[in-house]
């Protein structure tokens, strides 16, 4: 089976590859040469991650999923949420996103947050949600360098280490975006085996 992955972000590519196994053969936009900018304009993480499918699905005609990842943290009301990716500014970067939402917590003693991944799933014309969510907290300095995007700034619950101090297994087996790929591959599984 081969699926189309909407991204061309490397991390989450190798990330999901891992996670699924050889089972499903998953291309990146570049392996079926679209290099469009596709707009994420939706006030939710489900809304973007549809957008995403949606958009690849009618413009190739193939089976496909996208994500949309989050952060929230509790005392910023949900913040930066479905803004996670640019937070401190449109052009911004990781750094500039992790110094905001440090800055932003400040003296601030409640540091729950969790990290939430959609995948929205287009198959067969058919469209499915799949969620996953790790409980954590935000740390008060950047730990580690591995990962991507908040990883340094994350801790997970049960955890002494950010997801930026773990290997990649470990970080693989206990991530959002492990427990959303997971519900796919079981679904899949479920459907197509």
């Amino acid at each position: 089976m081969k699926l189309v992955f909407a991204t061309n972000n490397r991390h989450k590519l190798e990330e999901v590859r891992a996670i699924l196994g050889n089972k499903i053969e998953i291309l990146s936009l570049n392996d079926i040469d679209c290099h469009d900018d596709i707009p994420e304009t939706a006030d939710t993480l489900e809304g973007n991650a549809l957008i995403k499918a949606r958009y690849i699905h009618e413009k190739f005609g193939v089976d496909c999923f996208a994500d949309d990842t989050g952060l929230e943290v509790e005392v910023l009301n949900g913040e930066p949420g479905v803004y996670s990716a640019r937070y401190a500014g449109e052009d911004c970067n990781p750094e500039a996103n992790m110094y905001k939402l440090l800055q932003n917590l400040t003296g601030e003693n409640n540091r729950n947050a969790q990290f939430r991944t959609v995948i929205a799933l287009i198959i067969n014309g058919e469209e499915k949600l799949f969620n996953g969510i790790v409980k954590g907290t935000i740390s008060r300095e950047k730990m580690g360098n591995a990962g991507f995007g908040y990883d340094p700034i994350f801790i997970p619950e049960g955890f002494s280490e950010s997801f930026a101090q773990m290997t990649s297994e470990m970080k693989n087996s206990i991530s959002h975006r492990y427990r959303a790929t997971e519900e796919l591959s079981n679904y899949l599984k479920k459907q197509y085996d």
